[in-house]
Protein backbone atom coordinates (compact mmCIF):
# COMPACT_ATOMS: atom_id res chain seq x y z
CA UNK A 1 0.00 0.00 0.00
CA UNK A 2 1.22 3.44 -0.93
CA UNK A 3 2.06 5.41 2.13
CA UNK A 4 0.77 8.83 1.23
CA UNK A 5 -1.07 9.99 3.93
CA UNK A 6 2.19 12.21 5.94
CA UNK A 7 0.21 14.91 8.39
CA UNK A 8 3.53 16.78 10.69
CA UNK A 9 3.30 18.56 13.89
CA UNK A 10 4.91 21.49 12.56
CA UNK A 11 4.81 23.27 16.15
CA UNK A 12 6.03 20.75 17.90
CA UNK A 13 9.53 20.89 17.01
CA UNK A 14 9.45 24.09 18.03
CA UNK A 15 7.66 24.59 20.99
CA UNK A 16 9.19 21.71 23.29
CA UNK A 17 12.71 20.08 23.18
CA UNK A 18 12.34 16.10 21.86
CA UNK A 19 13.87 13.81 24.23
CA UNK A 20 12.32 10.29 23.38
CA UNK A 21 10.04 9.09 20.45
CA UNK A 22 7.38 5.95 20.37
CA UNK A 23 5.34 4.80 17.52
CA UNK A 24 1.57 4.28 18.73
CA UNK A 25 -1.21 2.71 16.93
CA UNK A 26 -4.56 4.36 17.35
CA UNK A 27 -8.13 3.19 18.13
CA UNK A 28 -10.77 4.29 15.25
CA UNK A 29 -13.87 3.74 13.84
CA UNK A 30 -14.58 3.12 9.95
CA UNK A 31 -15.31 6.59 9.07
CA UNK A 32 -12.61 8.13 10.61
CA UNK A 33 -9.49 5.57 8.86
CA UNK A 34 -11.57 6.63 5.28
CA UNK A 35 -11.07 10.47 6.37
CA UNK A 36 -7.35 9.97 7.49
CA UNK A 37 -6.59 8.08 4.38
CA UNK A 38 -7.93 11.39 2.47
CA UNK A 39 -5.42 13.68 4.64
CA UNK A 40 -8.26 15.02 6.50
CA UNK A 41 -6.60 15.40 9.86
CA UNK A 42 -5.07 17.78 11.70
CA UNK A 43 -2.39 17.40 15.35
CA UNK A 44 -1.04 20.93 15.61
CA UNK A 45 -3.02 21.54 18.48
CA UNK A 46 -3.52 17.95 20.03
CA UNK A 47 -1.73 16.59 23.27
CA UNK A 48 -1.34 13.02 24.65
CA UNK A 49 -2.75 12.58 28.76
CA UNK A 50 -3.19 9.32 30.58
CA UNK A 51 -6.49 8.81 32.27
CA UNK A 52 -7.03 6.86 35.52
CA UNK A 53 -6.88 3.04 34.13
CA UNK A 54 -3.46 4.34 32.77
CA UNK A 55 -4.13 3.74 29.43
CA UNK A 56 -3.12 7.00 27.08
CA UNK A 57 -5.14 9.22 24.75
CA UNK A 58 -4.98 11.83 22.14
CA UNK A 59 -7.20 14.69 22.92
CA UNK A 60 -7.50 17.46 20.76
CA UNK A 61 -6.98 16.04 17.46
CA UNK A 62 -9.09 16.92 14.59
CA UNK A 63 -10.99 13.92 12.18
CA UNK A 64 -13.25 15.55 10.06
CA UNK A 65 -16.15 14.20 9.17
CA UNK A 66 -15.91 11.60 6.35
CA UNK A 67 -18.08 12.95 3.42
CA UNK A 68 -20.09 10.22 2.39
CA UNK A 69 -20.66 8.99 5.76
CA UNK A 70 -24.56 9.65 6.42
CA UNK A 71 -25.29 9.06 9.57
CA UNK A 72 -23.00 7.02 10.57
CA UNK A 73 -20.03 10.02 11.05
CA UNK A 74 -17.63 10.22 13.87
CA UNK A 75 -17.21 13.31 16.30
CA UNK A 76 -14.01 15.37 14.53
CA UNK A 77 -12.84 16.16 18.36
CA UNK A 78 -13.16 12.66 19.72
CA UNK A 79 -10.65 11.48 22.23
CA UNK A 80 -8.81 8.56 20.80
CA UNK A 81 -7.29 5.77 22.66
CA UNK A 82 -3.28 5.18 21.65
CA UNK A 83 -1.88 1.48 21.64
CA UNK A 84 1.16 0.66 23.32
CA UNK A 85 3.14 -2.08 25.03
CA UNK A 86 2.44 -1.88 28.64
CA UNK A 87 6.17 -1.16 29.37
CA UNK A 88 6.02 1.68 27.28
CA UNK A 89 2.99 3.25 28.57
CA UNK A 90 4.11 2.53 32.50
CA UNK A 91 7.73 4.06 31.76
CA UNK A 92 5.58 7.51 29.86
CA UNK A 93 3.16 7.51 32.76
CA UNK A 94 6.12 7.72 34.98
CA UNK A 95 8.34 10.27 33.39
CA UNK A 96 5.13 12.50 32.78
CA UNK A 97 3.97 12.36 36.47
CA UNK A 98 7.39 12.54 38.41
CA UNK A 99 9.68 14.55 35.93
CA UNK A 100 6.52 16.72 34.63
CA UNK A 101 7.42 16.17 31.07
CA UNK A 102 4.36 16.15 28.35
CA UNK A 103 3.71 14.14 25.33
CA UNK A 104 2.91 15.37 22.51
CA UNK A 105 2.28 13.83 18.78
CA UNK A 106 4.73 14.44 15.98
CA UNK A 107 3.45 12.66 13.28
CA UNK A 108 0.16 10.52 11.69
CA UNK A 109 0.69 7.83 9.10
CA UNK A 110 -0.41 5.07 7.19
CA UNK A 111 2.07 2.29 7.36
CA UNK A 112 2.93 -0.50 5.20
CA UNK A 113 0.31 -2.54 6.30
CA UNK A 114 -2.32 0.16 6.39
CA UNK A 115 -2.98 0.96 9.64
CA UNK A 116 -2.92 4.58 11.04
CA UNK A 117 0.33 5.13 13.10
CA UNK A 118 0.93 8.26 15.27
CA UNK A 119 4.30 9.14 15.87
CA UNK A 120 4.39 10.34 19.45
CA UNK A 121 7.61 12.04 21.33
CA UNK A 122 8.11 12.61 25.45
CA UNK A 123 9.58 16.65 25.48
CA UNK A 124 9.89 19.25 27.96
CA UNK A 125 8.87 23.13 27.51
CA UNK A 126 11.00 25.28 25.59
CA UNK A 127 11.56 28.55 27.17
CA UNK A 128 11.34 32.12 25.19
CA UNK A 129 14.96 32.47 25.01
CA UNK A 130 15.12 28.74 23.44
CA UNK A 131 12.74 29.89 20.67
CA UNK A 132 14.81 32.78 19.77
CA UNK A 133 18.01 30.92 19.74
CA UNK A 134 16.06 28.64 17.49
CA UNK A 135 14.67 31.72 15.55
CA UNK A 136 18.65 33.00 15.47
CA UNK A 137 20.46 30.16 14.00
CA UNK A 138 17.60 29.41 11.51
CA UNK A 139 18.40 32.75 10.17
CA UNK A 140 22.23 32.62 10.35
CA UNK A 141 21.63 29.79 8.26
CA UNK A 142 19.74 31.15 5.41
CA UNK A 143 22.17 34.15 5.49
CA UNK A 144 24.82 31.79 5.31
CA UNK A 145 23.38 29.92 2.80
CA UNK A 146 22.27 32.92 0.42
CA UNK A 147 26.21 34.33 0.63
CA UNK A 148 27.88 30.75 -0.43
CA UNK A 149 24.56 30.98 -3.07
CA UNK A 150 26.19 34.35 -4.55
CA UNK A 151 29.96 33.79 -4.14
CA UNK A 152 30.01 30.67 -6.26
Amino acid sequence: MKNSVNIKNKKARFEFDILDTYSAGIVLSGTEIKSIRSSKASISESFCEFNQAGELFIINMTVEEYVYGNYYNHNPKAERKLLLNKRELRKLEKEVRNVGLTIVPLKLYINDNGYAKLDIALAKGKKLYDKREVIKDRDNKRHLDRIKKNFK
